[in-house]
């Protein structure tokens, strides 16, 4: 590695946070996957002083599905999701993001923790579960806090988390019936590759009325982030043709993409609105 550091390997969380919290945590870095974090080391975009290893604190490592709620550890990886039928049955964009989420050696690794504190705005499992209403736990030597995963980024790659805290799990609510949930990633080739454009896609109806539309973009922002605008345009409303063409436009209205080697903010506008629209049209062909 080009970049010296010391390295401390807790085995339990409570000596990682141990670990987090001298220093007031602030030369401290936790490193799960290492899947984006070992890379920006090697070209020395990070430099910490120590990394706090988490491979053998077994607590991060679980899924817990109950009639009501759903609870991911954030050391749980990409191939458990995979490998889980009760997430596939609570949470089908989840498991739709993970099937496209680099390859096979990446999702071993990577975590769901992970995904969410490299701050990308193209990070593939962020839209699904910004979707379904996720909350963060933040855990420190000092106790718990919980924010919501659509309150959590504050700007490109940054967020809430102090640098004593560590993700601990992220949960959400488990989806009521008559709802649809799922997601789309355009990408420049099929697998294993950077999202041009991300969208998680939460609908609840009752009675031919919305009760509930959630809209979350990847890769069209400084973060991931809901389009707030288009959901009001649905919420409430009988669901139509003409509605779901509104709050696509609406979508695209409330991103602000830019231009790289991937795509041009032009055709990340495009897509955007043209999934949005694709996304609602067969939520609401399932749900009739």
């Amino acid at each position: 590695m080009p970049v010296e550091y010391e390295l401390d390997i807790p085995q339990s969380l409570d000596e990682a946070l141990n670990a987090l919290a001298s220093d007031n945590g602030s030369s401290v870095t936790p490193l799960a996957g290492g899947t984006n974090l070992i890379i920006d080391i090697r070209s020395r975009r990070e430099r910490p002083a120590r990394v706090v290893g988490l491979d053998y604190v077994s607590e991060l490592r679980a899924i817990d599905c109950t009639s009501e709620r759903v609870t991911i550890g954030s050391r749980t990886t990409v191939t458990d999701l995979l490998d889980s039928a009760e997430i596939a049955k609570a949470a089908p964009s989840l498991v739709d993001a993970a099937r496209v989420f680099a390859g096979h050696m990446v999702r071993n690794a990577a975590t769901v923790g992970g995904n969410i504190a490299c701050g990308s705005p193209a990070a593939d499992l962020v839209p699904p579960l910004m979707s379904l209403d996720a909350e963060v736990t933040l855990s420190s030597k000092s106790g718990s806090r919980t924010v919501a995963l659509a309150d959590y980024f504050t700007g490109y790659k940054q967020d809430v988390r102090n640098a004593d805290e560590l993700i601990t799990q992220v949960a959400w609510d488990r989806l009521p019936e008559h709802s649809v949930n799922t997601f789309r990633k355009l990408g420049r080739r099929k697998g294993d590759a950077i999202t041009v454009t991300g969208v998680a896609l939460t609908v609840v109806v009752e009675d031919g009325v919305c009760q509930r539309a959630r809209i979350a973009l990847g890769s069209v922002g400084p973060t991931v982030f809901r389009a707030r605008q288009a959901e009001a345009l649905l919420e409430g409303k009988v669901l139509s043709n003409e509605l779901f063409d509104a709050a696509a436009r609406k979508a695209a209205s409330e991103s602000s993409p830019i231009d790289d080697v991937r795509a041009s903010a032009e055709y990340r506008l495009h897509t955007i609105e043209t999934l949005t629209r694709r996304l609602l049209t067969q939520a609401w062909a399932r749900l009739a």
